[in-house]
């Protein structure tokens, strides 16, 4: 379905950075669209697209300005905002006069969709999307909300190439800060626990490469069960958790500490910081 509905699709990325090259490569992988029907421009970084150039076989503009970047603009089908979250008022008042009906799909953390609404103006389809940085390898955790135009056919198309990163999931607008404190900053606590995780393992003697080996598979394998059993979390802690046995033992730890508590409070956190960096940029912006 999100092939299909891709092809004869012209998709123009304002951006070249890593999000913007996952999602090139996802396109370009599942061969959901020819690769010269992407287009991907930034500020300039000659060098940076060169290389999309060279190794995925896309196109690039070096001027949005000149006859050949005003026809990509006026006739792409989705126009994909990945340049930083300062940089996208400043992008969307330069294209907001040239810009045809695209879906204007956004992965800029904390930018809302109504100031790109207001910005743009003239009904534009705006799509809001959150992916993490899982999406350089294809396996992003990613959640999309849909601004007031946005038709049955716009919201198909963005899920469609957001699907090539990854799972998504729809949400409504409001939360994507407690979103942003889940699974967008969610990496880094995983990562967090591994490095506490392999410090320990080092600590009590395994070699660093067998630490790191068991470690990853074991979170690996972790997750699988989660995906393939669709048993939640709760359960499966406790069919490996056997009374008075070892895991029990670590878990008293956990609890003694308030782990769950804290888990709570680290979410919460982040979820308040994304709600302030976007007040920020909405307040930059007027």
């Amino acid at each position: 379905m999100g092939a299909t509905i891709l092809q004869g699709k012209t998709i123009l990325l304002l951006g070249a950075g890593s999000i913007a090259e996952a999602m090139i490569r996802g396109l370009t992988e599942a061969d959901a669209v020819d690769a010269d029907q992407i287009y991907v421009t930034n500020k300039s970084n000659e060098e940076r697209l060169q290389f999309l150039q060279d190794r995925y076989g896309v196109k690039t503009l070096r001027n949005l300005d000149d006859e050949q970047g005003i026809a990509i603009l006026q006739g792409a089908d989705v126009v994909l905002l990945a340049s930083k979250p300062h940089d996208i008022p400043r992008v969307l008042e330069r294209i907001r006069g040239t810009i045809g009906s695209p879906v204007v799909l956004s992965v800029a953390a904390g930018i809302p969709i109504e100031l790109m609404e207001r910005i743009l103006g003239s009904s534009v389809q705006v799509v809001r999307a959150m992916p993490n940085t899982s999406c350089a390898v294809l396996s992003s955790a990613t959640a999309v909300s849909y601004g007031r135009y946005c038709t049955p056919e716009a919201k198909q198309l963005a899920e469609a190439i957001l699907s090539m990163l990854g799972t998504v999931s729809v949400v409504e607008e409001h939360l994507m800060d407690a979103v942003t404190g889940v699974s967008g900053s969610g990496p880094a606590y995983f990562y967090y626990m591994v490095e506490a995780m392999q410090q320990a393992a080092e600590t009590l003697g395994l070699p660093p490469e067998t630490a790191r080996t068991l470690i990853l598979q074991t979170l690996f394998g972790a997750g699988k069960m989660m995906q393939e059993t669709g048993l939640d979390a709760r359960e499966l802690r406790r069919q490996v958790t056997s009374p008075n046995g070892t895991t029990m033992a670590g878990i008293r730890v956990f609890e003694e500490a308030h782990f769950k508590e804290l888990v709570e409070q680290v979410i919460a956190r982040a979820a308040e910081r994304s709600r302030e960096l976007g007040e920020q940029q909405a307040s930059i912006a007027e």
